[in-house]
């Protein structure tokens, strides 16, 4: 298991710098409820996943598809790559720094209120290169 890990290590890193990207950070809402529409997407086709996501009826839909537009102008714009072979290799949400609240209550107490905040990362590829 562990040479599987490293040579996708190794694979990521050759392929670090020729992928489209593309980034959202600071995204108000939490990294649970994105990564519930980014599991309905992952792997597939750029125009399948741009499907799916147009019906899909979660409020996380909305920066997801967002960020995924603009990985697919990054690859046509970037790195002269067509729409119709992209595919989506990596897509991924982590959390962002939390704003922190208090909401009264009685007796003089304050219970805390967390407001998460996400990290979307959506990296594109060549249905023609050989997927590992």
């Amino acid at each position: 298991m562990a040479t599987r890990v490293k040579q996708r290590a190794a694979l990521r890193e050759q392929n670090k710098d020729t992928r489209p990207s593309a980034h959202a950070r600071h995204i108000r809402m939490s990294p649970y409820k994105v990564r519930a529409v980014l599991d309905l997407i992952r792997g597939k086709s750029v125009n399948e996943a741009l499907a799916i996501l147009a019906h899909t009826p979660r409020i996380a839909r909305e920066p997801v598809e967002k960020v995924l537009k603009s990985a697919v102008a990054n690859g046509e714009h970037n790195n002269s790559m067509s729409r119709a072979d992209m595919f989506i290799a990596e897509i991924y949400a982590h959390q962002g720094p939390t704003i922190k609240r208090m909401q009264p209550v009685s007796k003089g107490r304050g219970h805390s209120i967390f407001k998460r905040t996400s990290h979307i990362t959506v990296i594109l590829d060549s249905a023609d290169k050989e997927q590992v």
